[in-house]
This record gives structure tokens, sequence and C-alpha cells, in this order.
């Protein structure tokens, strides 16, 4: 299935946009990529089984700041309509009763802590080597 992905890239000049590009064609999967945005510091990117936080990682390592902005479906294909199905039965929602502890000193509960300490038999402090 087609994702379209929308990267944010810090771009100041041709030279970023040219290398922010080749990084993202050359990743696998990609089929297309283009700048968008005002100020063109976003790349849409279109392709089909890509990794799109390796795409991202590997943007942040060469131009030292992306931000996945949107993954979704690419949404250039044919919308085929379907019909409308009867409402299903919904499930009524569980409600969470918060948890009052009243019946504790200080409001909380007092739990022992119960610690094993191993001690090492081939170790002891007073051994040395001469």
């Amino acid at each position: 299935m087609k994702q379209k992905v929308v990267i944010k890239v810090s771009m100041h000049c041709q030279k970023c946009y040219s290398k922010a590009l080749k990084i993202v064609v050359g990743s696998p999967g990609v089929e297309s990529a283009a700048l968008k945005g005002a100020d063109k510091s976003e790349i849409e990117i279109i392709g089909d089984g890509m990794d799109t936080v390796e795409l991202a990682t590997s943007l942040k390592k060469k131009m030292k700041y992306a931000e996945l902005v949107s993954v979704g479906p690419a949404g250039g294909g044919e919308k085929k309509e379907k019909p409308e199905e009867p409402e299903k039965e919904t499930k009524p929602e569980v409600q969470v009763q918060p948890l009052v502890w009243s019946g504790y000193p200080g409001g909380v509960p007092y739990y022992n802590d119960y610690r094993v300490v191993y001690a090492d038999p081939y170790y002891s402090p007073n051994w040395f080597i001469m």
C-alpha cells in the first residue's frame, strides 16, 4: 500500500534542497519526492514499503533537523464508495472508578521492603596477595 509521508527539514539554500532530496530518493521504497510548504521546508514523499523512521533519522543525521509531520495513505488513486452498512450495536462504555486509600494513615498503604543481599563466598576484605 502506498504511503504519503511529510517530513519538515531545516533547509535554507539550493544546496540543502538538493542534498535532502538525494537522501530521500536514495532510500528504498521511495517513488517520488517533492518540496512543499510556503518556504519549501517540507518534503512530501510517496512510496511503497518504505521505512519512515529510517528516512527521518537519515535526514536528521545529514541535515541536523528533521521532524516527521504526517504519515498516511497516498490519496492519488480512485476512491471507491462503500455501500452504507447498518449501524452496529455499540457496547456501553466502561467507567473507571478512582481508587481511594481512606483506611490507611497518611493516605497510602505501607509495604515492607524485603531485599535479599547475596554475599560472595570467594571475597573477603581481610585477604591480600603478597
